[in-house]
């Protein structure tokens, strides 16, 4: 098989030559065609095809006319359609809502090759074409916006994405069980229509249809009139999101229900490492090789994903919302198996840069009980201080970067994905650690303290910052024993909700204090799906429905941003600005403790000094007088 045969068809012609008439489902995605397993596209239409279904793939289709979109012919069951690996309004703009100057997920990194709010321009493009045809969306776009939602760029609540995109289900969360489902129903003949008991879809029916069981979230329009209704919505909608214990979720748009069904039930071990075992290219499509390539290949090309899931739960981050909180693994064998493979391909330097998955260092549930009873309603396994019922174990996590370091060809297996520090530090067996910094660290050590002060680091769900400086001292301590020069690089994030300015004086007192100087700072970005984003919203938390402070005015979040960067002689004014406000002028000053200094006097022109002589020699007139 040729190389470009390898790859799912992405025209009529490469279809033909497999001998279809036509396809079984047409794959719209609005990222460039990346055939690798770090691409949510690449999973689901490898699944579908190893299940025995045809799956056309059409990337980054013009979405100005209808076109592209009808290349295929019409498919016999219908169209799945995703706007890529992130949401499109974050890929295309920065937390400030300016205009982003290059797109990851596209050849060459060039912009624009995907509309806003993808999934909805797509679908709309499909009913021109074909009608009634089913269409399914999923990914991360429409996983996270499948209730009525928050959206940052509007600054609106809008409806249920389903409901926008006039498709007929949303396969939310990790889609591998419920697409083939859905496939093998389509195949039967049942009308999409019908389809209403699948685990991890959302469908929509008749207000007089709406199913007995389940909990009820308030309506759209409720959400829109009351920001204690959405934040209400917003902790049932997280609280259910579990596999075990989690009910169906119903929330009324008009005469519509929006009904959730119960999240899919995690895939086995066995089930995980038989999907990383599909014949994925690794690569982009050949078609991209003259615009460069695509960008995001190249930071997971030779990267292994080992677990999904991940119950650290801050409260920014979509991952519990999206993967879920239940950790779910791949074998040692699959692991080394799929390391050998990259060893074997062309551009193999010795490097495996990463292995790992949302929190690489988890390998197990966070404790027994969630075997018999899911994950916890409305409590976190490590923030503000780990659960008793925590069980810390790196053994099995450690036993395969050991084994795959030791094989032939490899040279170094770098970590790279995000670790949660406090559970390494609650883990008393501290081999992980010495073995991480001795091994598998590239010079520097990315990790997300977020913050310092205890009243933020609450309202994100983060451990207080006395672990971050014990795991510091640790980290330093190790490193020093195998004589490395090493660093610890720490993520900020500045305007979160309940950060005024007094705790962004704080932070930057902190970072003063531990001698850190950051090159880039994160401002709170509220994106759809998380309880930070309800926050920033409706000004309350929804687990207390007691009010937060938000920094929205532009300018105080650049004066919070600011303060963590007070070194840089360009945030000096806005730096002296947040000082006064916030009631240090103490810290504006040339002594140690001072986080910058006056403001410098412009010396005087001509002009400027003979004026205020005369009006000196007029004071000095009235005053003899």
């Amino acid at each position: 098989m040729s190389k470009i045969n390898g790859f799912l068809p992405v025209t009529k012609e490469e279809m033909t030559a497999r001998g279809w008439d036509s396809p079984d489902f047409v794959y719209v995605s609005g990222d460039a065609y990346v055939d690798h397993p770090a691409f949510g596209a690449a999973i689901i239409t490898r699944v579908l095809e190893n299940a025995g279904f045809r799956v056309a793939f059409l990337a980054q289709p013009d979405w100005h006319n209808t076109d592209d979109f009808m290349r295929f012919g019409k498919p016999k069951l219908g169209f799945l359609v995703s706007s890529g690996n992130i949401d499109s309004m974050v890929a295309h703009y920065t937390a400030a809502k300016k205009k982003r100057s290059s797109d990851y997920y596209s050849p060459g990194g060039k912009i624009g090759l995907r509309p806003d709010r993808a999934v909805i321009v797509y679908c709309n493009r499909i009913r021109e074409a074909y009608g009634d045809i089913p269409i399914i969306i999923g990914g991360l776009e429409a996983s996270l916006r499948r209730f009525a939602h928050y959206d940052y760029w509007d600054d609106k609540v809008r409806r249920s994405i389903l409901f926008d995109a006039q498709a007929d289900l949303i396969s939310f969360g990790m889609g591998e069980r419920s697409i083939v489902e859905i496939a093998k129903r389509l195949s039967a003949g049942d009308r999409v229509s019908e389809i209403r008991d699948i685990r991890g879809t959302c469908y929509s029916v008749d207000v007089r249809e709406t199913p007995y069981s389940g909990a009820e979230c308030p309506s759209f329009e409720n959400v829109c009139n009351s920001k204690k209704e959405y934040a209400v919505s917003c902790r049932i909608q997280q609280d259910e999101q579990d596999f075990f214990r989690g009910k169906a979720i119903k929330q009324r748009h008009g005469g519509r229900m929006l009904v959730q069904n119960p999240p899919a039930i995690p895939l086995s071990q066995k089930e995980l490492d038989e999907v990383y075992a599909l014949p994925y290219m690794r690569t982009y499509h050949p078609m991209y090789e003259s615009e460069g390539g695509v960008p995001g290949i190249e930071e997971v090309r030779f990267s292994i994903a080992h677990n999904r899931g991940c119950f650290g739960g801050c409260n920014f981050c979509s991952l519990a919302f999206h993967q879920g909180r239940y950790i779910t693994t791949r074998s040692k064998e699959s692991i080394i198996r799929e390391a050998k493979l990259l060893t074997r391909l062309p551009d193999f330097k010795g490097y495996i840069h990463d292995i790992g998955g949302p929190t690489a260092n988890f390998r197990r549930p966070s404790c027994d009980g969630q075997e018999e009873r899911g994950l916890c309603k409305g409590k976190k396994c490590l923030a503000p201080v780990p659960c008793p019922n925590l069980k810390p174990d790196h053994s099995e996590y450690l036993d395969i970067l050991r084994a795959v370091r030791s094989l032939p060809g490899v040279k170094k297996v770098f970590v790279r994905s995000g670790i949660r520090y406090d559970y390494m530090l609650a883990d008393k067996d501290d081999s992980f650690f010495k073995e991480l910094v001795e091994n598998h660290v590239s010079g520097q050590l990315k990790v997300a303290p977020e913050h310092c002060s205890a009243a933020v680091l609450d309202k994100m769900g983060k451990p207080h910052i006395e672990a971050y400086v014990e795991f510091s001292r640790r980290y330093f301590k190790y490193t020093k024993s195998v004589g490395k020069e090493q660093y610890l690089v720490p993520y900020l994030m500045s305007s979160h909700p309940g950060s005024t300015l007094k705790e962004a004086v704080e932070l930057a007192l902190f970072l003063k204090k531990i001698g850190v100087r950051p090159e880039q700072v994160q401002d709170f970005y509220p994106t759809p799906g998380t309880v930070s984003t309800c926050m920033f919203y409706t000004g309350l938390d929804p687990y207390t429905l007691k009010e937060v402070y938000v920094a929205k005015d532009p300018h105080e979040k650049a004066m919070q941003r600011a303060l963590l960067q007070y070194f840089n002689p360009k945030n000096a004014a806005l730096v002296r600005e947040a000082l006064i406000k916030a009631g240090r002028r103490d810290l504006i000053g040339f002594s140690d403790k001072c986080l910058t200094a006056p403001e410098k006097r412009k010396a005087p022109s001509g002009k400027e000094r003979y004026a205020s002589g005369n009006e000196r020699q007029y004071k000095n007139r009235k005053k003899n007088k």
